[in-house]
């Protein structure tokens, strides 16, 4: 197995990747650029979206368009290109917090992950947003009190939605949950992997073996044996995990940051990786110039399809 790179123009901060099975196409964000992208993989053509500030994640919706996570506030957009219709405020100040890693639950509710800009309040949170029955309900499903976070990442559900995962990238932490989907609830807060600090003193190295360091986790996908992939940022890498928590596989990148998985195509066992480019330095960039691009390679499992928001 071997990576491709899809895209030929890199983005500063690639994230919250998904295949749309209706469009045959993948949709991503560029957070730092305030973009929406999208593409049919083969046909070298990417179009861009721009945003009135960062998005922090997307999710397809049941009656067409997306649901969009910016920084000031929860949109819809009925079509690509379309206005911008806001559906929700969430419960944080967007001065020092907005929107991260989010998707879809198999009911359609929006779940939204926060990231702590100032990076000691470990103020992140997780809301769920549920617009079913049409008007926005919202509800803080992980709050600070609870479990102190910075950067709320990898998010995912077990193929029988009866647990949810979730990260905190600063504390190199994945934490798992037993989940009752009907009710909304989680209980039985578990670590599911726990990774070794960042050197204080730590930089690239062009060594295979990183300087030591092993990253730390980012965003995530579940195949459909329940295990779990996650990108490790500045790791160089994307692990494959076991409902378990044991460690089955690691996947080398040719970017020292990759973001996070999803699995598309027809057969959903093409893995795509977004990764990062901000930030990076010269001597980075220079061994990996793909830093930035959506990254592919076909995987012999095929991984969960996208849940879709229900409004």
């Amino acid at each position: 197995m071997s990576w491709q790179t899809l895209t030929l123009e890199p983005c500063l901060l690639g994230e919250s990747p998904f295949w749309h099975p209706h469009e045959q196409r993948l949709y991503w964000v560029d957070i730092a650029a305030r973009q929406i992208l999208r593409t049919q993989p083969g046909t070298g053509t990417v179009e861009r979206w721009d945003m009135p500030s960062e998005p922090g994640c997307i999710a397809p919706a049941a009656r067409g368009g997306l649901v969009i996570a910016l920084r000031h506030g929860v949109f819809r957009a009925r079509a690509w290109g379309g206005p911008l219709q806001n559906i929700a405020t969430l419960d944080y100040d967007p001065q020092h917090l907005r929107a991260n890693d989010g998707k879809c639950d198999a009911l359609g509710r929006f779940w939204i992950g926060t990231l702590d800009e100032t990076r000691v309040a470990h103020n992140a949170a997780l809301f769920a947003l549920d617009c079913r029955a049409g008007a926005a309900q919202i509800e803080r499903a992980l709050d600070p009190a609870v479990l102190p976070a910075t950067t709320a990442n990898g998010l995912a559900w077990s193929p029988d939605n009866r647990t949810l995962y979730w990260a905190d990238t600063p504390s190199h932490t994945i934490y798992a949950w037993d989940y009752d989907l009907t009710g909304n609830r989680l209980s039985g807060q578990r670590k599911f992997a726990q990774f070794a600090p960042k050197p204080a003193l730590w930089q690239f190295e062009p060594a295979a073996n990183n300087g030591g360091y092993q990253g730390r986790p980012d965003g995530a996908a579940v195949d459909v044996h329940g295990n779990y992939w996650v990108a490790m940022y500045e790791g160089r890498r994307v692990c494959q995990f076991a409902p378990d928590g044991t460690l089955l596989a690691e996947f080398a990148t040719p970017a020292q940051c990759p973001t996070m998985p999803c699995f598309g195509g027809e057969d959903l066992q093409t893995l795509y990786v977004t990764t990062a480019r901000r930030g990076r330095s010269a001597a980075e960039l220079a061994q990996f110039p793909e830093s930035g691009c959506v990254l592919a390679m076909r995987v012999p499992v095929p991984g969960l399809p996208v849940n879709f928001f229900v409004d």
